[in-house]
């Protein structure tokens, strides 16, 4: 049952993000390299592609070095927060801004709603307590901090930012810093949050 989870998982993740990829190229506004740059640039693809390769070395059961990094202590835990906060941000930000349709419509839902309880539904049946160390969760701090900095030195560079919220252009650094300063703050308490109810659903499992 685990492993026909993970598959359905990596089919939905792999089939979202390459779907989006598609669809950024068909309707792009820059050349290739660009497009394929700014495809990279969302938060949305780069945390949905964790999500489906988290799936995909699970499923496979693969021993690479990419896979004792995805699959190390507190990395379920991690991976479940920062695509909560995908979805959170989406729906409480970015819903509003846009109607998508056809196509662009199922798979936006796919990166920010369906991926998000689905791996949600995942960590609660399948986290452990090694998995719920603090410690080892904030690790994963690392990877939004480094995001946060690329999109700043490039956006300064060539004046595209991914999300309006992050648009030094448009709202000044001091707006962007501190709506940055927010999510992190969400992203923390989602962090911390999980690591603690996370005992909770363990102890209901056995029951």
């Amino acid at each position: 049952m685990k492993r026909k989870s993970e598959i359905f998982g990596l089919c939905i993740g792999w089939f979202a993000v390459l779907s989006q990829f598609v669809l950024m190229i068909q309707n792009r506004q820059a050349d290739i390299t660009e497009t394929v740059i700014r495809f990279f640039s969302f938060f949305t693809i780069l945390t949905n592609i964790l999500v489906a390769l988290f799936f995909t070395v699970s499923a496979l059961k693969s021993k690479s070095r990419l896979s004792r990094v995805l699959l190390m202590d507190g990395s379920i835990t991690a991976i479940t927060a920062l695509i909560l906060i995908v979805g959170s941000v989406y729906q409480l930000v970015l819903r509003s801004i846009w109607e998508p349709t056809g196509l662009q419509l199922i798979v936006d839902e796919l990166l920010h709603t369906i991926t998000p309880f689905y791996m949600l539904g995942y960590w609660f049946f399948n986290v452990n307590n090694a998995d719920l160390q603090l410690k080892a969760v904030l690790k994963w701090l690392g990877y939004p901090l480094v995001y946060i900095a690329f999109i700043t030195i490039r956006g300064g560079f060539s004046g595209y930012y991914p999300y309006p919220f992050l648009n030094v252009s448009d709202i000044g650094y001091e707006k962007a810093l501190l709506n940055t300063a927010i999510i992190f703050a969400l992203l923390l308490v989602l962090f911390m949050a999980l690591s603690f109810l996370g005992k909770t659903v363990i102890r209901t499992r056995r029951i």
